[in-house]
């Protein structure tokens, strides 16, 4: 069967291409492995960022829908040290350029804006073969027109583009949620505040990362800097025992920050950080392309959602301008996902996004820890 733009991978990325591409008119069927919508957790809060990601939701004319997902008060933020003390806090006063929204919510959002059968669901790709024969884990086969990738970090489309696959960056992600955060877990609560708490640690490669989602859930990421063999000595099968060890890195810390750890109502989840070499370009092969991590996959910086969301309405679009000449589209869409993606994230549009464009004198140290070459 020969199928017209083929997505794989029902993320935000391979739906805001579907959405843009029914804007225009154009067909697209998306193939997912997950049984359903609900398979799996959609992961925490996001941040959906005015130079990016809302220019996507914009293209998919979904702008009023996406304001209604919008969580009121989540743009505040904290930064404390490792003792507790707050360095910096700012208040949402709801002209900040990062509205907060569930990322469940904003996928239901772009699946319900798509016509009833586009993406295909349970179908889990083996392989694709030259051509853009797509090898599905039941043992059919779709042969694309186009095929764009939007399948993630182990992308099984890109080995048509690139040999390039994902290294180990060094970091790691110890996941955790706490319920009823107010009255059950009221001091850990206070220092995370209303919206975002961050933390970073007197030793280099330490960090944790926290934000009140909707309802009373605090979600909180805990970083450290460790080969995966160390992480491999830990067993996550055992909450309580994994959140001792890891908390164990975090010793001196004060007892509200650790308690994400260690007073978690979920055992820690461990989220290794990949990376592919940054500005990957590949030779244009006909037909077929990447969007979102499965082209420029990095540590988590804040931007990958955006940045998928980006893709996807910048193909949609080169599509739609391209009538008849796929490969000029894809080759224009290409041209400008490279340059952006080999662009680092440009330090004075964070600062104006998340500081209001001055950067506080007592934080400077860590945005220098992250220049290059430190």
């Amino acid at each position: 069967m020969r199928t017209p733009v083929t997505i794989i991978g029902a993320g935000l990325g391979g739906l805001t291409l579907a959405r843009v591409l029914h804007v225009h008119g154009i067909e697209a069927a998306v193939y997912e492995a997950e049984a359903s919508p609900m398979a799996r957790l959609q992961g925490g809060m996001l941040d959906i960022h005015d130079y990016n990601g809302q220019l996507a939701v914009e293209a998919a004319g979904l702008m009023p829908e996406f304001q209604g997902l919008v969580l009121e008060g989540r743009q505040a933020m904290r930064v404390l040290d490792s003792t507790g003390k707050l360095l910096f806090e700012k208040a949402d006063d709801g002209t900040g350029g990062r509205p907060e929204v569930q990322r469940g919510e904003l996928r239901q959002l772009l699946l319900d804006s798509l016509p009833a059968g586009t993406v295909h669901w349970g179908h889990k790709v083996t392989g694709v073969r030259a051509g853009n024969e797509v090898v599905f884990a039941d043992g059919t086969t779709v042969e694309a027109a186009v095929l764009v990738g939007a399948d993630g970090a182990w992308s099984r489309v890109r080995p048509l583009l690139t040999a390039a696959t994902p290294g180990y960056a060094g970091t790691a992600f110890a996941e955790t949620y706490l319920f009823d955060a107010d009255t059950r877990h009221a001091a850990v609560a206070k220092a995370v505040g209303g919206g975002s708490m961050f933390v970073n640690g007197p030793t280099p490669g330490q960090g944790i990362n926290a934000h009140r989602e909707s309802g009373d859930t605090l979600h909180a990421y805990v970083e450290l800097e460790r080969p995966l063999e160390w992480f491999d000595a830990i067993d996550f099968g055992d909450p309580a025992a994994a959140a001792a060890r890891i908390a164990a890195e975090f010793d001196g810390w004060a007892p509200e920050l650790t308690a994400l750890l260690t007073d978690a109502d979920s055992g820690p989840v461990l989220r290794p950080h990949h990376t592919l070499p940054i500005g990957l370009r590949w030779e244009r092969v006909p037909g077929v392309t990447l969007v979102g991590d499965a082209a420029h996959l990095t540590a988590p910086n804040g931007e990958g959602a955006n940045l998928a969301m980006l893709d996807g309405a910048e193909l949609g679009q080169a599509l739609a301008a391209h009538p008849g000449d796929v490969e000029a589209a894809l080759a224009q869409y290409e041209e400008a996902m490279f340059t952006r993606s080999a662009t680092p994230v440009d330090e004075a549009v964070l600062i104006e996004s998340v500081f209001g464009g001055e950067l506080p004198e007592q934080l400077a140290h860590l945005f220098d820890e992250l220049k290059p070459g430190n």
